[in-house]
């Protein structure tokens, strides 16, 4: 019988994705991508990795490059933890290692946010080693082909799913099988609605011998969105199109890195909030009386409303964290899209 494993490769050489990363074995690319690639959609991706790569070609270039260009360059991607990390990481190797990304699997995962994830797919993509890697894809393929039914996310699971993943990525080509199983997961053994029909090892699948496609993987409990009320203050020197806009640089752990507006927890619908804004920020500026608008915007663990606030001739200290800014300057920096949408909010 035909193993699982030739199945799978034979498979995604006839029908895998045209993918950019996909068309280099350069461990600093592959790397890249894979950061990117993570809770983001390969679409997405795409433009992000290309524009990223064109302007940091090498790890020294990215080395070398400051935390605003990377960041700038990476705006509107979301999880901006990833590239500051990738940023670190990068350093590191051009530090100890002469800008080489290391062979060693332990040097790799020794990195700062290289887990096992990154390291395997480092490894077996770029340097053809025998090493797993499991993702939400390979997850999904590999509960379904061994009906492993306890919920994604639980420490019993994550080590059964890498037991499996490990016990089926020796042989030929390593990197090119990962691959197919994250192509399985991402065309055929979908969330919903999978394509057993065209399943290139749908005889092997014990989901679906029992009939338990649908039920499996078993999803993780996820609590409820926090329900955040905020008050944002766009805070502009000027008038016309020689108007600036303060942004603050913020070291919280959400948007850390990030310029952004003066904000502040709403606990009441009154003024005192915008202007606790503005204190915080060390800025002093003429406050409209009434919130100009109101946006929405939902993240992964909360949904935010926050109240839009307009404060004329303001006034601050320039600092490494507060900065003066023209919308136009924006691209050279790193802004999120939810302070993008509040600036065109309060500035349209």
């Amino acid at each position: 019988m035909v193993s699982i494993r030739q199945k799978l490769l034979g498979w995604y050489d006839e029908t895998a994705r045209d993918l950019p990363w996909r068309q280099t074995r350069d461990p600093y690319a592959i790397w890249v991508s894979e950061v990117m690639l993570q809770q983001t959609r390969v679409d997405t991706v795409i433009p992000y990795y290309e524009r990223f790569l064109a302007s940091f070609p090498t790890p020294k270039d990215l080395a070398d490059a400051d935390e605003d260009a990377v960041l700038s360059h990476w705006s509107g991607l979301g999880y901006y933890r990833r590239a500051r990390l990738l940023h670190a990481g990068v350093r590191e190797v051009v530090a100890q290692y002469g800008g080489q990304v290391p062979e060693d699997a332990e040097a790799r995962r020794a990195l700062p946010g290289v887990g096992r994830y990154t390291a395997g797919a480092i490894g077996s993509i770029a340097f053809d080693k025998e090493e797993p890697i499991v993702d939400g894809n390979v997850t999904r393929v590999l509960a379904r082909l061994f009906r492993i039914s306890t919920p994604v996310g639980s420490s019993v699971t994550s080590k059964r799913v890498w037991e499996e993943a490990a016990r089926l990525v020796p042989g030929a080509r390593p990197g090119v099988f990962n691959q197919a199983l994250m192509e399985l997961g991402a065309t055929v053994c979908t969330p919903k609605q999978p394509s057993c029909e065209s399943c290139p090892v749908a005889e092997h699948c014990d989901a679906r011998a029992q009939g338990e496609v649908d039920a499996l993987p078993v999803p993780r409990v996820r609590k409820a969105p926090d329900q955040v009320k905020l008050a944002a203050v766009v805070a502009t020197q000027g008038r016309g199109p020689e108007a600036r806009v303060w942004l603050l640089r913020s070291e919280q752990s959400l948007f850390a890195g990030l310029w952004g507006l003066p904000m502040i927890p709403r606990s009441a619908f009154d003024l005192s909030d915008a202007r606790g804004a503005l204190r915080d920020a060390g800025i002093s500026a003429s406050l409209g009386r009434e919130p100009i608008g109101q946006l929405h915007h939902v993240l992964t663990h909360r949904r935010m409303q926050i109240d839009v606030f307009r404060a004329t001739g303001a006034k601050a200290e320039t600092s490494e964290t507060r900065r003066l800014f023209r919308t136009d300057d924006l691209v050279s920096v790193g802004v999120s899209t939810l302070t993008k949408k509040l600036l065109a909010s309060a500035l349209s």
